[in-house]
């Protein structure tokens, strides 16, 4: 891990850029905090530049907390090399959405699961990286992002005590049967009108998740429109779990 940049932001959280290998990435941490810090994992849909407002918020609001925030870039997002066969099905993806036809299983494992396969370990190497800091420590949680790598990394990461898992991108098939491996504490978040998600899969993973404290927020609107609520409740979530 190298750190290209920093800067302190209006209210006090130290933001810095890093690079893992070829990986960009963003540390938060609250400066008034001494102590090592938990860290909370950002996850997101990729593109790094086009996030960054919305990862800052994220990440400012765990420091309210004492909590560090730490992303990186998906595969294939923001300046990574693209992946062709990814972005090929994501294009069906959003033809078949567009035109209100059904999306095959098979489009769904050719855009979701070489991205689960790839970002994963990338993950697990940033968080090798995190830890190895003397002002990071753990336990350690994870936000958001494509929910399918969510449910990998809780169910292959032993230092993820607890998730807020975002219920707003298609799941294949094959993942339900990890989804009942996770036994982590869950908080998911739903937009009931989400336009781009299957909310009817949503509830069966839900159901499949084999933890026995998981809570499910279900509000209306569709997928930008997640109430402002939503995240002193993620921060209640993540205090209990990560002190």
């Amino acid at each position: 891990m190298e750190f290209t940049s920093e800067q302190r932001l209006n209210d006090g959280v130290l933001e810095r850029e890093f690079t893992l290998g070829e990986i960009p990435g963003i540390l938060w941490r609250p400066a008034s905090v001494s102590a090592r810090a938990p860290v909370i994992l950002i996850g997101h849909p990729g593109g790094l530049p086009t996030m960054y407002p919305r990862l800052a918020a994220r990440a400012q609001h765990c420091a309210a907390e004492g909590f560090a925030a730490a992303t990186i870039e998906l595969p294939g997002g923001g300046n990574r090399p693209r992946l062709v066969a990814v972005e090929e099905a994501r294009t069906e993806l959003r033809r078949a959405l567009q035109a209100g036809e059904p999306v095959g299983d098979e489009v769904v494992d050719r855009l979701v699961l070489p991205l689960v396969d790839q970002a994963v370990p990338e993950w697990r190497a940033a968080l090798d990286a995190l830890l190895s800091l003397p002002e990071i420590g753990g336990p350690v949680g994870y936000s958001g992002g494509i929910i399918a790598i969510g449910v990998r990394l809780a169910v292959v990461e032993p230092r993820i005590v607890a998730a807020l898992l975002f219920a707003g991108s298609f799941v294949p098939r094959a993942m339900f049967e990890e989804a009942r491996k996770v036994t982590i504490p869950l908080q998911v978040l739903l937009q009931w009108d989400d336009e781009g998600n299957d909310r009817q899969q949503a509830l069966e993973l839900f159901d499949a998740f084999g933890s026995t404290e998981k809570t499910l927020h279900a509000n209306m609107g569709g997928h930008t429109g997640v109430p402002q609520f939503e995240g002193d409740d993620a921060n209640r979530f993540f205090v209990r779990h990560l002190r």
